[in-house]
């Protein structure tokens, strides 16, 4: 597994499968994750999101829990503990600073991706944490990831 590239900075050479080493490390993968994870319906008072097509992320990736878990404090510290959410700038700046992949030199910024272009943990969280929201770090098949949604279209 690349570090430095191992996540998603968009663009073509998915890695099919899933495998964290094929096609040198860009942790996208065809298959995995269908739109189960993601509420259906409209979004009412249940909780779950209405489903979309697209969403626009940020994230930070570390192949060590211990250093996602420090830049996952940083945020809490900045901002989660107060309740408020983190600004996409301040985010960038966390992804700068902690974030192994090719990604954090631009703030961690995904960009649009459309569903099914992401391994299939990153896509359930990325599809599954709401808009301005940001998600506790997991696993996924190329390390710990922190994600930032800022937004979501069909």
């Amino acid at each position: 597994m690349g570090k430095k590239g191992a996540a998603s900075s968009g663009g073509k050479g998915a890695a099919k499968g899933g495998d964290k080493a094929a096609g040198g490390g860009k942790g996208k993968a065809k298959g995995g994750a269908s739109g189960g994870a993601v509420g259906g319906g409209g979004g009412g008072g249940d909780g779950k999101l209405s489903t979309c097509n697209f969403v626009k992320a940020r994230h930070i990736l570390c192949e060590k829990q211990g250093k996602i878990n420090d830049a996952y404090r940083e945020l809490r510290e900045g901002w989660l503990d107060d309740g408020n959410k983190v600004p996409g700038p301040k985010f960038g700046d966390i992804a700068m600073k902690y974030s192994e992949c090719s990604s954090s030199k631009a703030g961690g910024n995904l960009g649009w991706f459309p569903r099914g272009k992401m391994e299939g943990k990153f896509q359930e969280q990325a599809f599954g944490t709401p808009p301005g929201s940001c998600s506790e770090p997991f696993k996924g098949s190329n390390g710990w990831h922190i994600v930032l949604v800022e937004g979501r279209r069909m």
